[in-house]
């Protein structure tokens, strides 16, 4: 027994280094990338939205960031995730806000839940989308006079403008290639689905 749990140790220990060995290049292109995409965010919503709340907006797309432009082969980063857990998330978000009052032991939780429940439904999972639901129901109200208008800007441009410049920056090299055509999770599907024709 102990000498399998050694074992099990050690390959453990391999997979956790490999997983985290990263080419110094990548580094690059990660920071670069990560750069552009917040801020063009950034500079977007300064036109539209008071410092303070520029704050919360920019935290879920941060998050993005780090999977976009840092793990870009994680099925989580990719434009489908990306892009539908944003706006999903923001639907349910803003929804909680429009039909519950502002009782905030409640709308934080059902907006945080009913957005990992959409994204796994319309499978878009993305985690950063869980802070977006959350943005809709306890920031300023700048963002809640906003309604549904949240959606499209800033959650939907926003989501757009992470997509294009990880296009951009992340197939500039024959190293990184976005969006990944044999992801893990597209296998896993077919093979999945091939499983239930037979």
């Amino acid at each position: 027994m102990r000498r399998h749990i050694q074992r099990q140790l050690r390959v453990y220990r391999y997979v956790f280094y490999r997983e985290t060995l990263v080419d110094p290049r990548e580094h690059f292109w990660s920071f670069l990338g990560a750069f552009v995409g917040i801020f063009l965010i950034a500079l977007l919503q300064s036109l539209n939205l008071p410092v303070s709340e520029n704050v919360f907006l920019i935290g879920s797309f941060g998050a993005s960031s780090v999977l976009v432009y840092g793990a870009i082969q994680s099925p989580l980063a990719q434009p489908r995730n990306l892009i539908g857990g944003h706006v999903v998330s923001a639907i349910a978000g803003v929804t909680v806000a429009q039909l519950l009052p502002e009782i905030i032991w409640l709308t934080a939780p059902l907006a945080v839940a009913s957005s990992i429940v959409l994204m796994q439904v319309t499978r878009t999972l993305h985690p950063p989308g869980g802070a977006t639901a959350l943005i809709a129901v306890s920031s300023g109200t700048k963002i809640a006079a906003m309604g549904y208008w949240y959606v499209l800007s800033p959650v939907l441009s926003g989501c757009l403008i992470l997509f294009v410049v990880a296009l951009i920056f992340n197939n500039m090299t024959p190293r990184r290639h976005y969006p990944v055509k044999k992801s893990r999770l597209r296998r896993s599907r077919r093979v999945q689905l091939k499983s239930g024709r037979s």
